[in-house]
């Protein structure tokens, strides 16, 4: 297959996106013809956005061939012959739609389009309807391609070698059986999320239902000090992984009503992960959250709509 592969953590790095390099080498170990499209810096928590009014740049990038540590700045080998990656100052959905109208038409038509690997579990409502890696494959959805959004949950950020491969080769057998077996009527997609947990792929792959939930205390904002900085997008992102790992949410500061009330106020996004972990076990098996926490791989067949709610029908009379 002709496989386009988009993101939303970016290029290959340690700290925000350590899945993406492994995983393309994992499909092209498996004969597929992989492109490559990705945002050039971290766009997590984005969904499915385009940005308006900013023009979408687009340049060339050749991976290290040999998985050497990848360092924040992702580094261009120089051309090496090969096929580079494409990396754009663009939203994850917007990554998609260029690579399948704008690039790559030299290497053939796209079989199926997989956004990911994403660096975190997408399961539940709450992480899908913000996730980047979801917009991108709902986007290519749209579009009329088959589309898969893969994640990987990690339960510690030791990233050892051996159990990521593992979890690549356990996602490269999910994607080519749903390419060969799943249903795809239009806007059909799927979601996956894989461990990143030894022994994966002996483990359980189960169809599932994705958790309806919601934030349990409303806004996740945490607000800072008028004076304080917020780091760039992939040092916040690596934070709130960290937070992931320890299944912990961002303590919340105080909100009470500052002496002067029109001051500024300044806020970052700080989610809390306890309340998608404390709804998952509330709710028991047989949704995607509760497969990944029993080591499960878990697939969530998705449609790329809004459906309206049954049971309103005629006229409304005010």
């Amino acid at each position: 297959m002709h496989i386009l592969v988009t993101n939303d953590d970016g290029p290959p790095s340690n700290q925000s996106s350590p899945y993406i390099l492994p995983f393309v080498k994992n499909l092209e170990e498996a004969g597929h013809f992989v492109s490559v499209i990705v945002p050039d810096t971290q766009r997590s928590w984005i969904g499915k956005a385009h940005m308006v009014g900013q023009d979408v740049r687009a340049s060339f990038y050749w991976p290290p061939s040999n998985n050497p540590e990848i360092h924040h700045d992702a580094v261009s080998e120089g051309d090496n012959g090969k096929q580079p990656w494409v990396l754009v100052n663009s939203t994850p959905a917007g990554c998609a739609q260029l690579g399948l109208s704008h690039f790559f038409h030299e290497r053939g038509p796209i079989d199926l389009v997989i956004s990911g690997p994403n660096y975190g579990r997408n399961t539940t409502a709450v992480f899908a309807l913000s996730s980047g890696t979801l917009g991108a494959a709902l986007e290519a959805s749209v579009c009329g391609y088959r589309a898969i959004a893969l994640s990987f949950a990690f339960f510690d950020r030791k990233n050892d070698p051996e159990i990521v491969a593992e979890s690549c080769r356990q996602s490269v057998r999910v994607c080519e059986w749903l390419a060969k077996n799943a249903k795809w009527d239009p806007a059909q997609l799927y979601s996956v999320n894989v461990p990143v947990k030894k022994g994966v792929l002996d483990s359980r792959i189960s169809w599932t239902k994705m958790l309806q939930n919601q934030w349990q205390k409303g806004a996740c904002f945490q607000e800072l000090p008028l004076a304080a900085g917020v780091d760039d997008p992939a040092t916040e992102e690596a934070e709130l992984r960290k937070q992931e790992s320890r299944a912990l949410g961002a303590e919340q500061s105080g909100t009470a009503t500052p002496a002067n009330q029109w001051r500024p106020r300044h806020f970052k996004w700080a989610p809390r992960f306890t309340d998608v972990y404390d709804s998952v076990l509330k709710n028991g098996p047989g949704s995607d959250g509760w497969a990944v926490k029993e080591g499960e791989t878990s697939i969530t067949a998705l449609k790329a709509n809004f459906m309206h709610a049954e049971g309103y029908e005629g006229e409304v009379k005010l």
